[in-house]
Formats: C-alpha cells, structure tokens, sequence
C-alpha cells in the first residue's frame, strides 16, 4: 500500500478503491461515490476524468433524473479490475499460505467480524449469519407477509420451506451463504445465497419486514450476497421474482441486475408474470 502504485500498478491507493466502488455494479453517481469514500469533490472529479481519459469508464444519463450521471466500467475498465483483483488475491494468497488452515480461517472469520460490526454501528442493525430457528422463521413469516400483503395462498409458503430444507440438507459454506438482518434484538431480514452450477449462484428469499423498510436493509442484503459470491469466485448470479414485487425489482435493478426473461404463470392463487434477472460478476 505504501508503494508508488498500488500491487505494481500505476495506480494510486485511492483509485483502485474508486474503480472498485463503480465495479459494484450499482447505480453509481459521482456524487455517491464521493459521499461514500470520503472523498473531495474536485479530487474524486480528477480521478473520474482520467479513468474516462484512459477509456476505463463511461457515464451514460440516468433513466430516472437526467440531470444525474450513472458511472459504469467499460470492458476495458472491467479487464484493468480483473487483473487488480487478480493481483490482490494473489497477494494475499502468499500472506496467507505461511499460516496454517486453522489459522486461516480463525482470520478470515476474524476480518469479516470487524467489517460487519463496523457496518452494523453505522446502520442500527445488525447482519449475522443463520443459525438453529432462523429456518422456521423465514417460512413463517415470508408465508404470514405475502398473504398479507399480495393475497398469496399456501403454496408460496410450501415453496419457501421447500427452499428452506434443501439449504440445510445442502449447505456449503464455502458456496453459499444465508445472512439474517436483526435490530432491536429480532429478526428483520433474510436473504440466501445458494449454488446453482459450478460458475452460476442463485439469490433467494429476499425478506425485509415491514417496520424496518427505508433502513437500507433490503440493499445490504442484497449486497452481502454479491459480495459473497465474488468472493466464491462466481461468474454469475441469477434470480426469480414476479412482477408484481416491485420494491423487490428496484434494488435488483439498483444493485446492477438485468431482467433477462419474463413468462406468466399462474401461482399462489394468482395469475402473475415471473421474470428471470441476472448479474455478471
């Protein structure tokens, strides 16, 4: 980090952090991307303006204010990402290859605590992974919230704990994830992460109660996953959703998801249009 250029490259510390925020994948503004990192204006505008230069991003005018640009890596920003990333797992691997595996994991798990509790103190809740009972709490309460609130009859609940049992019959860490959103001291989110093929993860059960929406949560779920799968080295993750979970659509769609499919079905006591979304990592 204290060398010229970050990992041998030419590049400063802060502009791969820059390069790696619009590689997120979601609706990128300038002036998020400031907000975000800190950053002075005039100093992230230098930035942004040499990486568009050197042909590494574009901005195109978003859908929903004109007046606001949408930052997104061209292919030849997303190959300079590749190979940065690609440098930064391989450094790490050599720090990491001198410990023993027990002590490699005790670390990972120790680094991904820090980062979560750091998150959690700015946002008011807290993001942990599933345990014994969140199970049963996912069914009950995407059965109790879709009756309610879209008229959906038992079969959707059916589906969930279908979901539900072949995760736990199924689970790899090392391939999927489940992350349980708490505040206050009860759940109020869930979302899963689950191995569809060997370079293909699907995202599931995206859950947020109705008294913690407006928090963010829905989006850092969301995230945690993308996360998550980058770092299982994915190439790909899908998702099914119905037309009518609009809020649902939105932070796909801001989370840089593309509807690529969408067929009607009648399901749940109702005639509705699954779609079929999906994001290249």
């Amino acid at each position: 980090m204290l060398q010229n250029g970050l990992l041998s490259s030419p590049f400063s510390l802060t502009e791969p952090r820059v390069l790696y925020e619009i590689a997120l994948g979601e609706q990128q503004t300038a002036a998020r991307l400031g907000q975000r990192l800190g950053l002075d204006r005039g100093y992230l505008s230098r930035i942004l303006r040499n990486f568009e230069g050197r042909g590494l991003i574009r901005r195109t005018p978003s859908a929903n204010d004109r007046r606001l640009s949408l930052l997104a890596l061209t292919p030849q920003g997303q190959s300079v990402f590749a190979d940065l990333d690609a440098r930064s797992q391989a450094e790490t691997g050599t720090l990491l290859r001198t410990l023993p595996e027990e002590a490699q994991s005790r670390l990972v798990a120790a680094a991904g605590t820090i980062e979560r509790v750091l998150d959690d103190a700015r946002a008011g809740y807290l993001l942990r992974p599933h345990r014994p009972g969140d199970m049963g709490w996912i069914i009950s309460r995407h059965g109790a919230l879709y009756a309610r609130e879209y008229g959906w009859d038992i079969e959707f609940e059916a589906l969930v704990a279908e979901v539900a049992a072949k995760f736990l019959r199924s689970f790899d860490r090392r391939r999927e994830c489940c992350w349980i959103a708490e505040k206050d001291g009860g759940n109020v989110g869930s979302v899963m992460l689950v191995e569809d093929t060997q370079t293909t993860a699907k995202l599931r059960l995206l859950l947020v109660e109705p008294d913690a929406r407006g928090l963010g949560i829905g989006a850092r779920l969301v995230r945690e996953c993308l996360r998550f799968a980058r770092e299982a080295r994915y190439e790909k993750v899908t998702l099914w959703t119905n037309s009518v979970l609009v809020a649902a659509r939105r932070l796909y769609e801001g989370a840089g998801f593309r509807m690529i499919d969408a067929q009607p079905h009648h399901s749940f006591g109702h005639d509705l249009v699954g779609e079929i979304w999906e994001l290249a990592l």
